[in-house]
């Protein structure tokens, strides 16, 4: 098995949608995903695009993002490991609508349209799965303004991390993400300094554990519900 296919099975492994799949279509689907490696910083997607396939990340981390006309940057969320995106794009038929960016070198997996579609048309579980996914979604985005507009920094952090261990969203399974504290920044729109604050008083309650490169978690329900 050559090293892209291993991580293509890999990432339908870690997939709840995959794993009901019949044991050929689940290996028609894994040889029509394609693998990229994008750099750091780098383009995954880009808004204004026709979207051609669905996304998932082997290993990295990307935002998806939006840049004003007059410039102004906002980042919505952050995808990890495991994860899955794009699919309202592909049901819409739409041309997309943010860029998706990698925070750090990151390996892309694309399923493309076609497939996409005929799991779609034949796969109760995947459509099952899709309908809770796009719920999920929803509520994330909700939570994403109210804690952008009512909360402090301290609880940006935590509400951005929390949402990186969501078990519908990001089923990898495991309490231990890795990201630096630059990186949790270009997520929250803090500095360094500040991500720096704020995690040393979420590490100070047993929330979370800062280890060199990552944060391991301590109490996920805690950390997600954490006000200044």
């Amino acid at each position: 098995m050559s090293a892209q296919s291993q991580h293509i099975q890999d990432l339908l492994k870690q997939s709840t949608w995959a794993q009901n799949l019949p044991k050929d279509e689940w290996q028609r689907v894994q040889r029509e995903i394609f693998v990229r490696e994008i750099p750091a910083n780098g383009l995954v997607c880009s808004k204004g695009e026709k979207v051609e396939s669905w996304i998932g990340v082997i290993e990295g981390i990307v935002k998806i993002a939006n840049v004003s006309a007059d410039g102004k940057a906002v980042t919505f969320t952050g995808i990890p490991s495991g994860a899955w995106l794009g699919e309202g794009s592909l049901l819409k038929t739409e041309s997309r609508r943010y860029d998706v960016i990698a925070i750090r070198n990151s390996r892309i997996a694309h399923m493309p349209r076609q497939t996409f579609q005929r799991l779609l048309d034949t796969s109760i579980s995947f459509n099952r799965f899709l309908l809770t996914q796009l719920n999920e979604r929803l509520s994330q985005f909700i939570a994403m303004v109210e804690f952008e507009r009512l909360l402090g920094p301290d609880a940006r952090v935590a509400r951005c991390i929390a949402q990186m261990f969501n078990p519908v969203l990001f089923p990898a399974g495991h309490n231990r993400l890795n990201i630096s504290q630059v990186e949790i920044g270009y997520l929250t729109g803090l500095s360094r300094q500040r991500v720096n604050k704020a995690l040393k008083r979420l590490e100070a309650l047993a929330l979370l554990r800062v280890e060199y490169g990552a944060i391991l978690i301590l109490n996920s329900a805690q950390l997600a519900a954490f006000e200044d």
